[in-house]
Order: structure tokens, then C-alpha cells, then sequence
């Protein structure tokens, strides 16, 4: 009688948990990835949008600060950048 890897350990041996593992808990991984990288891309996504329209308001008001430009020019631009 052999005992070791040659005889899987009765039953109990490695290839029990490499089925497990390669397969129903690396499955869940993968997927659990998968929803990560998904959800992670829309944030970026939709984050960049809006920083970029904030910081637009941003500079519209640090200009109407420094007089660059009269508060129709300021509400007219300013109802430009939220309505986009």
C-alpha cells in the first residue's frame, strides 16, 4: 500500500481542494473582480465630469473677483456651464 501523493490521501488529498478552489471560490473571485473593476470605471467616469464643470465654476468666479468680467457676462456663462 502507498501512502503520499501517488494515493491522494485516501480521498482527502490535494485534489479535493484544487477542484474547490480552481474552480467555485476562484469563480466567486473573478466575478467579485469583475463588479469591482465595473463599478470603479462608472465612478472615474462620472467623477471627472463633474470635477471638470466645478472647477470651469471655479475659474468663472476668480475672474468675475477680478473684474475680468460684469455679472451679466458671469450669469450667462455660469447658466452655460450647469445646463451642460
Amino acid at each position: 500500500m502507498m501512502y503520499g501523493p501517488y494515493d491522494n490521501y485516501g480521498g482527502w488529498g490535494l485534489s479535493h481542494m484544487t477542484g474547490w478552489f480552481g474552480g467555485g471560490v476562484m469563480m466567486i473571485a473573478f466575478w467579485v473582480l469583475i463588479v469591482f473593476l465595473v463599478v470603479w470605471v462608472v465612478r472615474e467616469v462620472s467623477d471627472r465630469k463633474g470635477n471638470s464643470t466645478l472647477r470651469a465654476l471655479d475659474i468663472l468666479k476668480e475672474r468675475y473677483a477680478k473684474g475680468e468680467i460684469n455679472k451679466e457676462e458671469f450669469e450667462a456663462k455660469k447658466k452655460d456651464l450647469l445646463s451642460a
